[in-house]
């Protein structure tokens, strides 16, 4: 039997990896360290379904407890790796005690940017949304009547503007970039979004940042924005990025930008530490990236199960996301960095819709609402390399499948 894995994280990635290993015959001992009190669970339903009461935590649970036992797992939750001895081959944990390692696999995820406390961020009623403690909070705020601001246009932000609308309350939400998803969508898929939200009456201003967050008996209440005016909130949801976890593998002396850089086969700059999901940063298409995906945590994390078990295979990312805000899917295929044209076409169903995006007149991705026909399309002429008839794609009466018959 080899020796033992140590998992530092407890989320999607951490689970993935594990479950692929057993899948794969991989009888391994596995210690998994868990920053939170709960087991892996799913993280996407937290700022939609879960929050809005619609789910509960053991629907959200991968496994349950007994899982994990029956499969040789050790999980330490309410703990976190503090130190790795590389040396050694050793991972020191926050209780004091210490767990030797053969391989170890960083999955530590990201952290939610948080506001300065000198600008009002430490006030109560101001919320960030990553694990199910932040849920549960904001969801005793969420009550109809009550004014929230949304700061961060990204997709974080849209869709908890949709469930605190969908609840019944006032929604703003301010975007310092020119325009809602300035980072991750075209010009055209953001003109889509906002029109939804504004058919839902939520004020969006693009081009207006915070100034500060006022309150009294140390509960928010206003909010001074760069546009001059100033509103009335009884909540604020911040959705302005996270941060890599990165510091344990800085610490220990790994290369680290931006998150902890790995090979195309997800191994860091030490052969017996690998990382994957949201702290690790991958080799794509000659460029360094990070997804901050739950399918990439997924994906990435199963590529490194394959090769533990004696796979030789790198992983290939092909990106794929989704959002849901309202009663609208948003599937999004491919890596839209760098587009230079984009083709708008509607689905054959009401209120369908889909983006195609181009650079130098190849397809690198597709953007597609409430048009599964389309995000189906799209993502298999992207995993074969393929560029679409524009001609097709122009005629919304020309049949999708055509493309990939």
């Amino acid at each position: 039997m080899a020796g033992r894995l140590v998992i530092a994280g407890g989320g999607q990635a951490a689970f993935a990896l594990v479950a692929k290993l057993r899948a794969l015959k991989d009888e391994r001992p596995v210690t998994i360290v868990a920053a939170e009190a709960s087991y892996p669970y799913q993280r996407p339903p937290l700022s939609k379904k879960y929050l809005l009461g619609e789910m509960t935590l053991d629907r959200l649970l991968y496994r349950p407890e007994s899982w994990y036992g029956e499969h040789n797992v050790d999980v330490r939750l309410s703990t976190t790796v503090t130190a790795i001895d590389r040396a050694a081959k050793t991972v020191t944990l926050s209780d004091g005690s210490k767990v030797d390692y053969d391989v170890l696999a960083l999955a530590t995820g990201s952290t939610p940017r948080r506001l300065p406390a000198g600008v009002g961020g430490d006030l109560d009623g101001v919320f960030v949304v990553r694990d199910f403690t932040d849920a549960d909070r904001l969801a005793e705020e969420l009550k109809p009547g009550r004014h929230a601001l949304i700061i961060g246009g990204g997709y974080i932000g849209l869709e908890a503007a949709a469930v605190a609308r969908s609840s019944g309350l006032d929604v703003t939400v301010i975007e310092m970039a020119d325009r809602i998803l300035q980072r991750v969508a075209s010009a055209a898929t953001a003109n889509l979004v906002r029109e939804i939200h504004k058919t839902h009456g939520v004020d969006i201003r693009e081009g207006t940042g915070l100034v500060r967050l006022t309150g009294a008996d140390g509960h928010v209440t206003a909010a001074e924005l760069t546009d001059g005016s100033t509103i009335p909130v009884d909540l604020v949801i911040v959705g302005i990025g996270v941060t890599a976890n990165d510091a344990l593998a800085h610490d220990a002396g790994l290369e680290v930008a931006n998150g902890i850089v790995v090979d195309q086969f997800s191994r860091t700059s030490d052969p017996a530490i690998y990382a994957m999901g949201d702290c690790a940063v991958l080799p794509w298409k000659d460029m360094r990236i990070r997804l901050e995906s739950v399918q990439n945590a997924v994906d990435q994390a199963e590529a490194v199960a394959a090769l533990l078990a004696g796979g030789e295979a790198p992983y290939h990312p092909n990106p794929w996301f989704w959002s849901d805000q309202y009663d609208v899917k948003l599937q999004i295929a491919g890596f839209g960095l760098g587009h230079d044209e984009t083709i708008v076409r509607k689905g054959q169903r009401e209120g369908s819709v889909s983006v195609w995006y181009f650079m130098q007149g190849k397809l690198i991705a597709v953007d597609a609402l409430n048009d599964a026909k389309a995000y189906v399309t799209g993502k298999k002429l992207l995993e074969h390399g393929l560029t679409p008839d524009r001609a097709v794609l122009e005629n919304p009466e020309a049949d999708l499948k055509t493309l990939v018959a």
